[in-house]
C-alpha cells in the first residue's frame, strides 16, 4: 500500500482561534502568573548562587564554588527561556505552519 495515498490532498483550513473554548482569558492569566513566578525564582536562584559562589571562593571551597557557578548558569538560562517563551513558541508555530 502506498503511504502517499493516505495523506490528505488539501489543506483542511483549521487554524488556532481565540473563541474555541471558554475560559481562555483565565488560562492566559494563569500562564502569565506562572511566567512571573518563574522569573522571580530565577532571580532568587541567581542571587543565592552568586552569594554562594563569592563566599565559597573566598573560603577556598572550590567544590561549592563550582556548584554555585552552575547555579548561576541555570538561573540565567531559565530566565532566558522564560522571558523568550512567547517568541520561541511563536517562531516554531510559524515554522510548523509552513510544513
Amino acid at each position: 500500500m502506498n503511504v502517499l495515498l493516505l495523506l490528505p490532498a488539501a489543506d483542511p483550513g483549521i487554524t488556532p482561534n481565540d473563541n474555541g473554548l471558554p475560559g481562555l482569558a483565565v488560562l492566559r492569566q494563569i500562564v502569565g502568573a506562572l511566567l512571573t513566578w518563574g522569573l522571580v525564582a530565577c532571580v532568587a536562584g541567581l542571587v543565592i548562587s552568586v552569594i554562594t559562589w563569592a563566599v565559597a571562593r573566598q573560603q577556598g571551597n572550590y567544590g561549592y564554588a563550582s556548584g554555585a557557578k552552575t547555579g548561576v548558569l541555570v538561573s540565567v538560562g531559565g530566565a532566558l527561556l522564560i522571558g523568550g517563551a512567547n517568541a520561541i513558541v511563536a517562531f516554531f508555530s510559524g515554522m510548523g505552519g509552513r510544513i
